[in-house]
């Protein structure tokens, strides 16, 4: 597939921001739904999640743990060792991330909050919860187009931008996700897109600071590249796929991560 020159003409670093500000634009773009009258249904807001966390298995390895192994091949330890040291090290870091940082999961009273005791309003602690699984998405976006610039031939252009693109479709339904609850909370409109959209800033942020590190240290690019899956697939576990089935839509919810998955397997194979 032929992208524009203008693009293919950009630093790494450069790709990988322009990559992740389209991500966050779609986050932005799912919390403006909050301006429609209607609120979505619980069933569609199922589906939804359950297509995110599709599209998440799918890059986890299309896009992060099949490039990671194919790298490892020709180095001095066994191909999976890098690709399982930081599959590990990704879901090991989320989970200390989850177990501090103060956070509260869709659909739950505020009772049931996570991380260190706080004094934070229901609104934040969502918007948390959120930013909480949109840094590992930044990242991994951030990665693909720094695996790019190293110049092997596991990683490509089109690999890099299919997982921006799919990154960005499953982070409309976050958006929403942010925003509506916070509507039915009493937020006025603008503030629950505010909030919204806030929760996606820092995809670009770790977007750049990933690409950023594997162009410095390329020996680290097979562990990055699982770091980044590994920290996608604790997010999927425990968040995406136990929400999209509390609703009793389980049916829904679990065809919709089939057809994210399907989206996502697509995109990469189509352009990578």
């Amino acid at each position: 597939m032929e992208f524009p020159l203008w693009f293919t003409e950009m630093s790494p670093i450069m790709q990988a921001l322009v990559g992740t500000l389209f991500t966050w634009a779609l986050t932005a773009l799912g919390a403006a739904a909050v301006f429609l009258a209607r609120h979505p249904s619980r069933k569609l807001m199922d589906i939804m999640l359950g297509f995110a966390a599709g599209v998440m298995i799918a890059a986890s390895f299309w896009s992060l743990l099949a490039p990671a192994i194919e790298m490892s091949e020709n180095g001095p330890l066994p191909s999976y060792v890098p690709a399982l040291i930081g599959f590990l090290l990704g879901a090991g870091f989320l989970r200390l991330v989850d177990m501090f940082l103060p956070h509260l999961h869709l659909n739950l009273p505020i009772e049931k909050a996570e991380g260190v005791k706080t004094s934070w309003q229901r609104s934040i602690l969502l918007v948390s919860a959120i930013t909480l699984h949109n840094i590992p998405e930044g990242l991994a976006v951030g990665v693909a187009f720094g695996a790019v610039a190293v110049g092997l031939p596991e990683a490509s252009l089109g690999a890099a931008v299919a997982l921006a693109i799919g990154i960005g479709i499953q982070n409309f339904p976050e958006g929403l996700a942010v925003s509506m609850p916070l509507r039915r909370e009493g937020l006025s409109r603008g503030k629950c897109f505010w909030y919204g959209q806030l929760s996606g800033v820092v995809e670009p942020m770790a977007g750049v600071l990933g690409a950023a590190l594997v162009i410095i240290a390329r020996p680290i690019l097979p562990y990055a590249l699982a770091f980044a899956a590994g920290a996608m697939i604790f997010v999927v576990v425990e968040e995406l796929i136990p929400e999209s089935q509390t609703g009793g839509n389980s049916d829904a919810g679990t065809m919709g991560a089939i057809l994210g998955f399907a989206v996502m397997m697509t995109l990469d194979v189509a352009l990578g």
